[in-house]
């Protein structure tokens, strides 16, 4: 402070007096206050005489490692750390850009130095397919990196050309899980994307960094190759819509309920080949259309519900109603099984579902919630035991046990008809007009859309071999690989003689027990009977891969 007071030059009086800053009067007063300032910051207490104690003085005293790290810190700061999923475009400094430097002028200050010795060491990492910043020697400051992750830096910060040495080192640097450094204006491509044929090329954001290509993070599965479906067999019996299904559990009959209020009971072997005698028997009880049928494998019960509220329980020994299960309020449109336990699930236009204990006849459970038709059922063996699908859009997911309502999904826009569950994964199926959702039976996790169906699907059905079909009301019909979502085939039904064309829709369809037969229930007053064409081959219908890799790059840029 004294040295301060006593060296301070005296401001002029007129500061318009002052030499101008571009005259060499200027320079050399400006020179000479900046001297003084430096005296005072770093000088020992003696006025330095001598040009080489003058620069001695001058030099500031700064640990070189606390400086190194501080400068890691700064760069990182600038430029974050991201995901380094591409090919490494870095060369070696000594061949690449640190040439360039040393032929220009040589930067003698202290930063300069550390930014070159940092450039040097990050392209040594990427060489050798390490991390940057992971070094111990930056300092403290400088482990921020990630294994497979490096600091991106610009060109002007990094000046790492990719020449030369650059090709072996992003070579090495891709098959260690390597980073990119993005140069202004560059476009880097992956190593073994251009040789495959895809756009692997990502895009450099404004100051050189890279924003993570999305066709590179598309995965296209492979689909698996089924046999298209053809139609065998039109069995004509009903005299109205052919309305529900359901197969006994020795596959041996199948039985139909329509809305001429009746139920018939076929032979499905004499049914498959067309035999006039496939008519077992037939049922009549029902004042209203049947929509609900169910075997029950541990009894030999066949269980109906219809529009008429009734639910009814027949002895196919005496072909005779043996129960009856009294409490919904309006029509029955879904009827299922527990696949376990001695219970019957019904739901309908009282948009409830309800639990019936199969032989005392009382209710166990009315689960409420949804604001409208309930029509369509699941049932499991493990929790959630009960799935809904409602009229209002929405999926619930039920708990038997409290009898209370676990999860509620509302992912559909239109309403749900159909619900569908494999037996090899623990997965289900929902159809509605809008598209076909795939989710995890555990939790309800959506997984996927199914895309491509544009009507009111009507029924789903999946078997053993990954075939998942669904049908509309138009007669249309889609066959998907359930596994990957891909639609191997589109059909359409066609209506028997006789029957207007607006008569082409299907109401239920179920596979057999062996997959190999699938029935669809139609309102041409028919059961159609379809089986996959034995002289299919991989060859004869190819697998479109082309057009199932643009559905899902396309899929993956969308938002659901």
């Amino acid at each position: 402070l004294t040295m301060m007071a006593t060296e301070e030059p005296t401001p002029p009086a007129n500061p318009q007096q002052q030499p101008p800053a571009g005259t060499p009067a200027g320079v050399a007063s400006s020179a000479r206050a900046s001297l003084k300032r430096a005296r005072v910051l770093f000088d020992t207490g003696a006025a330095p005489r001598s040009g080489s104690a003058c620069h001695a003085a001058l030099v500031a005293p700064v640990d070189r490692s606390l400086h190194k790290a501080a400068v890691a810190r700064r760069v990182r700061a600038h430029y974050p750390v991201v995901p380094s999923d591409g090919a490494a475009a870095a060369g070696d400094d000594e061949e690449g850009g640190g040439g360039k430097s040393k032929g220009g002028s040589a930067s003698t200050s202290l930063t300069a130095q550390v930014l070159a010795e940092l450039r040097q060491e990050t392209a040594r990492r990427i060489v050798r397919g390490e991390a940057a910043g992971t070094d111990a020697g930056v300092g403290a400051g400088a482990g921020g990196g990630v294994a497979g992750q490096i600091v991106l830096h610009r060109e002007v910060d990094l000046g790492i050309a990719g020449t030369g040495g650059g090709a072996a080192a992003a070579g090495t640097a891709a098959a260690a899980g390597g980073g990119v450094l993005a140069l202004p204006g560059q476009k880097v491509q992956a190593v073994g994307a251009a040789e495959e044929g895809g756009d692997a090329s990502g895009t450099v954001r404004p100051g050189g960094i890279l924003a993570k290509s999305s066709a590179e993070a598309t995965k296209i599965p492979t689909p698996k190759w089924h046999a298209p479906w053809r139609l065998t067999t039109v069995l004509s019996s009903h005299l109205g819509w052919v309305r529900s299904i359901a197969f006994d559990p020795t596959n041996d009959m199948f039985a139909t309920g329509g809305a001429d209020r009746v139920i018939k009971i076929f032979d499905l072997a004499k049914a498959s080949v067309g035999a006039p005698d496939a008519l077992k028997i037939t049922l009549t009880g029902h004042i209203s259309p049947v929509r609900g049928l169910a075997f029950s494998p541990r009894h030999p019960y066949l269980f109906s519900a219809g529009e008429d509220k009734q639910v009814k329980c027949w002895d196919l020994e005496t072909n005779q109603v043996v129960r009856h299960y009294h409490g919904h309020l309006s029509g029955i449109f879904a009827l299922k099984l527990h696949p376990t336990l001695d219970l019957l699930v019904t739901g309908g236009r009282d948009a409830v579902a309800r639990v019936w204990d199969m032989r005392t006849k009382h209710q166990v459970h009315c689960l409420t919630g949804h604001d409208n038709t309930v029509g369509a059922l699941l049932t499991k063996p493990t929790d959630p035991q009960i799935i809904t699908g409602s009229y209002d859009s929405t999926i619930k997911l039920w708990d038997l046990a409290a009898g209370k309502c676990m999860t509620t999904l509302t992912h559909h826009k239109k309403s749900v008809r159909a619900l569908a569950m494999p037996t090899f994964e623990n997965t289900f199926v929902s159809g509605a007009a809008d598209t076909l959702k795939k989710w995890q039976g555990r939790d309800g996790r959506f997984i996927k859309n199914l895309t491509g169906h544009k009507a009111v699907v009507n029924a789903l059905a999946v078997n053993d071999d990954g075939v998942l079909m669904s049908a509309a009301d138009n007669g249309t019909m889609n066959f998907w690989d359930y596994s990957t979502g891909y639609n191997f085939q589109k059909a359409e039904t066609v209506a028997q003689p006789g029957s207007l064309d607006s008569e082409n829709g299907i109401y239920a369809a179920e596979f057999d027990l062996t997959g190999t037969r699938l029935l669809t229930c139609e309102a041409d007053k028919t059961i159609k009977i379809w089986k996959e064409d034995e002289e299919a081959s991989e060859l004869s219908h190819p697998i479109d891969m082309a057009g199932w890799r643009k559905k899902c790059l396309a899929e993956a840029k969308q938002r659901y």
